[in-house]
């Protein structure tokens, strides 16, 4: 086993002097953004990782191509290590009819529009099939000089997906903040079909109140 890991991580080596020698540098900061996504956020969040051996971790990924383009250039879906999804705490419950909504009107920062949060008040949180470590470029940052490192990537989000699932629709709320270029969002524009199953996804499932959270 030992030798093994040492191949591997010799392996990665070499990728990344290749990388360096063709001029292309896939380096990963840690963006402000995602440090909220701690215990007690209603969140993703890791239970023993730092948020720089995530970004870590993804940068590795990315050596690896274990990732998909994201919803425009310069954003991707990188795949975390199937070694790690354990660490990680996924917030989401599947809605059923025993399952109590609560909305209320909340604000990211004091400098974006206000918007209707609903989360779950009851419920097991479900458990992580697979995560996904969304990274932002330098450039796209730059757009609204949101850059928190000189990192030509920087880590924005942690996404737990939970067991048979593929994929985690981003949520409406955020959708609409990147189509209309508001305040706190990356402009994008996004296909009637994305619209549509965001919203079906999001009708069967809801983040757990973080106070309800089950240890």
């Amino acid at each position: 086993m030992v030798i093994k890991l040492a191949m591997v991580e010799l392996t990665n080596i070499k990728k990344v002097q290749n990388l360096y020698l063709s001029g292309v540098e896939m380096t990963v900061g840690v963006n402000n953004f995602v440090r909220r996504q701690i215990k007690g956020s209603g969140k993703t969040y890791s239970k023993t990782l730092s948020f720089k051996e995530i970004a870590k971790h993804a940068e590795i990924q990315m050596l690896n191509n274990d990732f998909v383009e994201g919803y425009r250039k310069g954003v991707r879906r990188v795949n975390a290590p199937k070694i790690i999804v354990n660490d990680f705490v996924c917030p989401l419950v599947k809605i059923d009819a025993n399952t109590i909504l609560v909305s209320k009107l909340v604000k990211r920062n004091k400098d974006e529009e206000p918007y209707i949060q609903t989360r779950a008040l009851n419920g097991k949180p479900l458990t992580a099939g697979k995560v996904e470590f969304i990274l932002y470029s330098n450039n796209v940052l730059k757009e609204n000089k949101e850059n928190s490192t000189k990192k030509n990537w920087e880590l924005i989000s942690i996404n737990a997906i939970p067991k048979g699932l593929d994929h985690l629709p981003m949520g409406p709320i955020t959708m609409m903040r990147n189509q209309l270029n508001l305040k706190g969002g990356t402009k994008a524009m996004y296909l009637s079909e994305e619209w549509a199953g965001a919203v079906q996804f999001w009708q069967k499932y809801a983040p757990l109140e973080p106070k309800n959270e089950m240890s």
